[in-house]
């Protein structure tokens, strides 16, 4: 079983750090009611978030004060976050390098689309950036719902790694 006490810090990495993982900590925040304490960041960070998750953002209601796109180095510093998970969101079938994190969070891989590199209209480009969106709320609902502390850590991976499949 994980003992921590609640919230349990959550971290969503990703390349850019400009649009998944951005999306994943801002629905965690609001989704997890306080049981959680999600943050984001990327291996290559982009130093801006893009402009159609801020218009999203927006659209959903969500918050956006605070937000910005940064390194995972922060994270990884001694003055950090003690991460309880890290979730990987970048797309491996796209051939994306997603970032490795060391430690001992429980980590697993919630591959969704970069829907920043779509090329087309602006209605596809912001179809994408919904669909990207979509797929991480119900895999971080499905998430909140866990009994996590009481699932020993065998079960709690394997149900991370579940939700990481589920479309």
């Amino acid at each position: 079983m994980l003992r921590v006490t609640e919230p349990y810090n959550v971290l969503f990495l990703c390349t850019g750090n400009s649009a998944r993982s951005i999306l994943a900590e801002v629905q965690l925040n609001v989704i997890g009611k306080g049981k959680f304490k999600a943050y984001s960041a990327g291996s290559h960070p982009a130093g801006q978030i893009n402009p159609l998750t801020m218009e999203l953002l927006g659209k959903l209601g969500l918050p956006t004060e605070g937000l910005r796109s940064k390194s995972w180095d922060e994270f990884a510093a001694p003055d950090g976050p003690p991460l309880h998970f890290v979730f990987t969101v970048c797309d491996q079938a796209a051939g994306e390098m997603c970032p490795y994190w060391p430690g001992q969070p429980m980590t697993a891989h919630w591959g969704v689309p970069d829907p920043a590199a779509i090329v087309g209209s602006e209605e596809e480009k912001q179809r994408a950036f919904r669909d990207a969106a979509t797929a991480l709320r119900r895999r971080i609902e499905l998430f909140a719902n866990l009994p996590i502390a009481k699932l020993d850590a065998l079960s709690l991976k394997d149900r991370l790694d579940q939700i990481g499949q589920s479309k």
